[in-house]
């Protein structure tokens, strides 16, 4: 469970190169994200040879929920903070929002141009057009890439290199707008049962 918790968790964790930044397509991309109050549809990640699906929720400023088709866990945004959920384990691992660059995508207001975001390369193509991007004095932790559809202007997939160089890719389907969530949806539902010598037993 250890090396599914690294190759999750390089979603929002992520060798700097440097590109031509079409100030443009920033432009673009940062009207669209700013745009954006609640989506939800499926992802496709594939990484190391591994390939999961599930369910991708968003709800601005803060919130993000990955649940997994065919694995234990979710990742959880909850505005402040990131936790990646072991259901199996009943184990939970925190990190700062703040210090993961896909936190960029759901801050309450996106500056891709003049905050500590880093553009370092923008490319386009007759369908899609991407931001490759850091967070400014954190280039060693690694870099995300997010690839936007031309028209109309939306989320297609994303990649993360993480400072090993491994690699994660995310690609979005079927993709539609959504803000009637549920009150706990964006957080993680521990449900306790019985009580023992060793403790709480909770299960899901």
């Amino acid at each position: 469970m250890k090396k599914l918790f690294v190759f999750v968790f390089g979603i929002f964790v992520s060798v700097a190169s440097y590109g031509a930044v079409d100030n443009k397509l920033v432009a673009t991309a940062e009207k669209y994200l700013n745009g954006i109050t609640g989506l939800e549809g499926n992802f496709v990640q594939t990484s190391n040879g591994r390939v999961d699906t599930g369910v991708f929720s968003m709800l601005r400023p803060g919130r993000v929920r990955l649940d997994y088709d065919n694995m234990p866990v979710q990742l959880i945004a909850d505005g402040r903070d990131l936790y990646f959920f072991d259901k199996s384990l009943d184990q939970i691992t925190t990190v700062p929002l703040s210090s993961t660059p896909a936190g960029i995508l759901i801050r309450k207001n996106i500056d891709l141009r003049n905050a500590d975001i880093n553009v370092i390369e923008t490319k386009s193509d007759a369908k899609t057009f991407s931001l490759k991007m850091n967070l400014r004095g954190q280039e060693g932790l690694g870099n995300m890439t997010v690839v936007f559809d031309n028209k109309p202007v939306k989320l297609n997939s994303w990649s993360v290199v993480d400072a090993t160089g491994a690699k994660t890719d995310v690609a979005f389907h079927n993709m539609k707008s959504k803000t009637n969530f549920g009150k706990n949806y964006f957080q993680i539902q521990r449900h306790k049962t019985v009580n023992t010598n060793n403790g709480d037993d909770f299960y899901d």
